[in-house]
Order: C-alpha cells, then structure tokens, then sequence
C-alpha cells in the first residue's frame, strides 16, 4: 500500500512517498501531486519507496507532463538505488530532475531577496 504525506513551505511542496508506486495504488500520489495547483515547485521524495513497475513511472511521467504544462517544476529527491537503477535502465533519469538531500531551489517569503531553506528529511 502506498502512502503519501505532503509537506509546504511557501510555494514548495514536498511529496513523500512511502511503499510500492504501482499499477493500482497510485490515485493517492496523483491526487496529491495533482492538488498542488499554488506551487511553483512540486518534490516527490522517493526515499521511503521500495517498489515501482511500469504502472508507476507512466505515473511519474504523467505527472511530470501535468505539473509542467501548468508551469510548475517537477522533481524527484532521494531516489532509492532500486528506483535509480530503474531510472537508469529505462533512461528516464535524463528526463527527470533529480536531487539528492534537502536541496531545495530559492523561494521568496515575504522579501524581495531569495532564501534558501530546509524540509525536515522523509526519511
């Protein structure tokens, strides 16, 4: 069973991932991606994942296209070496934003000066 818990901070959502992201079990994931509609940048965090077929990255793709076509980045931390390896046998990490970690891209909190700041890990 796949859970997933969302975390926001100013424009930025973190999706954490836990369990198998398969054909079948993956209408909560697209539910919660699909809910950021105020976000510039949407992180599905995989580091809990520790499954996916081929249900599970046409959903990643699919994502990827919805979130992008409404101008909202689409990312990818903490990709487990299961799910790397799938990436990269597949060569959908050339199509992917991938980061590792609590890096997150500049966001704007009532400043007009960037800040860089942290989620708490999903891990």
């Amino acid at each position: 069973m796949l859970k997933v818990h969302t975390s926001k901070l100013g424009n930025i959502a973190v999706i954490c991932a836990q369990g198998k992201i398969v054909r079948g079990d993956t209408e909560t994931l697209r539910k919660a991606v699909l809910n950021q509609t105020d976000a510039r940048v949407v992180i599905l965090d995989l580091a809990r994942v520790n499954t996916i077929d081929a249900g599970g990255l046409g959903l990643m793709l699919e994502l990827r296209e919805q979130t992008e076509s409404r101008g909202i980045e689409f990312r990818l931390r903490n990709v487990t070496k299961l799910v790397g390896r799938i990436l990269e046998i597949t060569r959908l990490n050339s199509v992917f934003k991938i980061s590792g970690g609590v890096e997150l891209p500049p966001i704007r909190l009532n400043t007009n000066a960037p800040r860089f700041l942290e989620f708490r890990s999903c891990v």
